[in-house]
C-alpha cells in the first residue's frame, strides 16, 4: 500500500477534527499529523497531541526554515502542519489525516500532489450556525468573524475531490472511510502495479498451457 494525506476541511463548526478522532479510532492504517499553533490551549488540549502549542517568534523561525509544508493565519493566529510530521506517519506506512483549512489544503495539495482532499459540509445553514452559537467560547465580534471565515470557505468545497455532508456523525465518518478504501485501490497507487499483473498474466498463461 503507497499512504497518503488525507485532508479534511470544513467551515467552523462543520465537524471534521471530531471525523478525524473516529477515523483514527476506527482504522489502523491511519496516523495523525500534529500541527503546530500560536493560539493558548483551549481547556482539556494537551500540547504534542491536540496540536504543537508554539510562540508566534517560534512559528515565523520554524517557518522561515521551511519546516512547514503550510501554514495560514486564521482568526488571528498562525496554524501550520510540519513536513518532518507527515513524513513520521507515512514513514509508518500509514495515511496522514489532517483537518487544516481551506488556505492549508491549497499549499498542501500543491506540496502533496498525490493527497485526498474532502470537505465536510453541515446539513444547513441553520445548523452550522447552529453550531458556531454553540461554543460559546467567544464574544460576538469573534462569532461574526467564524461566520465570515465559514462564508469562505464553504466558497470552496467544490475545488475538493470528496464532499461530505456531515448530517450523521456516524454516517459522515463511513463515508470518509469510503473514500480512504476506494483512493488506496485506485491503481496508480498499488504498489508495483504493473509487475504483480504481469506476474498474475505469467503463471496463468503457464497453468492454461500445462
Amino acid at each position: 500500500m503507497n499512504p497518503f494525506p488525507l485532508i479534511l476541511s470544513a467551515p467552523s463548526g462543520g465537524g471534521k477534527t471530531t471525523i478525524a478522532r473516529k477515523l483514527l479510532e476506527q482504522r489502523s492504517d491511519v496516523g495523525y499529523s500534529i500541527s503546530c499553533t500560536t493560539r493558548p490551549p483551549r481547556a482539556g488540549e494537551v500540547t504534542g497531541r491536540d496540536y504543537f502549542f508554539i510562540t508566534p517568534e517560534e512559528f515565523r523561525a520554524r517557518r522561515d526554515r521551511g519546516e512547514f509544508a503550510e501554514s495560514a493565519e486564521v482568526h488571528g493566529h498562525w496554524y501550520g502542519t510540519l513536513r518532518s510530521e507527515i513524513g513520521r506517519v507515512l514513514a509508518e506506512g500509514k495515511h496522514v489525516i489532517m483537518d487544516i483549512d481551506v488556505q492549508g489544503a491549497a499549499q498542501l495539495g500543491s506540496a502533496f500532489p498525490h493527497a485526498v482532499r474532502v470537505f465536510v459540509l453541515p446539513p444547513s445553514a441553520d445548523e452550522l450556525l447552529k453550531r458556531l452559537r454553540a461554543r460559546k467560547t467567544e464574544d460576538r465580534g469573534s462569532l461574526a468573524r467564524r461566520m465570515m471565515t465559514a462564508l469562505e470557505e464553504v466558497r470552496h468545497a467544490e475545488e475538493y475531490q470528496y464532499v461530505v455532508v456531515n448530517d450523521d456523525l456516524g454516517r459522515a465518518v463511513a463515508r470518509v472511510s469510503a473514500v480512504i478504501d476506494a483512493e488506496t485501490s485506485r491503481r496508480e497507487r498499488v504498489h508495483d502495479l504493473e509487475a504483480q499483473v504481469r506476474s498474475l498474466i505469467e503463471r496463468l498463461e503457464r497453468e492454461i498451457g500445462a
